[in-house]
């Protein structure tokens, strides 16, 4: 009577023995295919693009280091520094070598109504060949004005109001100054031609502009100039109908730097 349940029972275990063990090969070949697949995968990867696994490794390999990184930017900060330091020297220059070079240059060309100097002029030659008198033009009027900074206690004026000339002419004029103060004191003087357009034409021989001038407390000085008006105004178009031409000085005080040396005023 029992053996026919036990029979029963050892044919279910056999037949599901049987269905586990077809199962479990389906899954064996399938994750064996899936692994053969994705190893095939990689194979054709790195076969297609050597140059990229190539290029990967070395960037690997060849990665800077945070030394190498710090002394390039270090590299960097120093060039910077330089140009800015230089930027930073050159506009101190220029700011001290302006006034001088713009004082030079107006002296020569006669800009910013700057009288043209006679030994510096921007002609060739004798020049006594410029000192002829044209007597076939009209006589031009030179006026003179004079002015002195509030800090700098001096009365300076001009002795003649004004004086006719003709171009190519030489005329000599004086100023007076006198010091009120009751200390010596150093002055410097700065002058400008008004018209403008006749400044080029306006040449001084001798003058006491841009000179340290030194008066002594209750001293009265006279200052010459010796100047003429170059005869080539008589070709300029710029010049038609100018008849009066205004010669004006200022007095400074002299300023000297931390070094002692005299700073020239600026000119206006």
């Amino acid at each position: 009577m029992n053996s026919a349940p036990r029979l029963a029972r050892s044919s279910a275990r056999t037949s599901s023995s049987q269905w586990a063990c077809f199962f479990c090969r389906n899954t064996r070949t399938q994750q064996s295919q899936l692994q053969f697949g994705l190893h095939s995968l990689r194979r054709n990867a790195s076969t297609s693009n050597p140059r990229g696994g190539a290029a990967a490794q070395q960037s690997q390999q060849v990665a800077p280091s945070m030394e190498q990184i710090r002394a390039h930017y270090n590299r960097k900060n120093q060039t910077v520094a330089y140009y800015t330091i230089s930027l930073i020297l050159g506009t101190v220059a220029l700011s001290y070598g302006s006034v001088p070079l713009y004082k030079m240059i107006c002296q020569t060309t006669g800009w910013g109504g700057q009288p043209v100097r006679a030994h510096g002029g921007s002609y060739d030659g004798d020049i006594s060949n410029r000192l002829v008198p044209i007597t076939s033009a009209n006589r031009i009027k030179v006026t003179f004005n004079a002015s002195v900074s509030d800090e700098l206690p001096w009365k300076f004026v001009p002795q003649q109001r004004e004086v006719r000339v003709l171009p190519g002419e030489t005329a000599l004029a004086f100023y007076k100054a006198t010091n009120k103060g009751d200390k010596d004191i150093i002055g410097v003087a700065t002058y400008s031609v008004t018209p403008a357009q006749c400044a080029p034409y306006f040449s001084k021989i001798q003058c006491f502009c841009f000179e340290e001038q030194r008066l002594n407390a209750g001293e009265t000085v006279d200052m010459p100039v010796f100047f003429y008006l170059d005869p080539d105004l008589l070709n300029d178009l710029n010049m038609k109908g100018v008849e009066t031409v205004t010669l004006n000085y200022t007095f400074f005080k002299a300023r000297y730097d931390n070094n002692g040396r005299f700073k020239a005023p600026a000119v206006a």
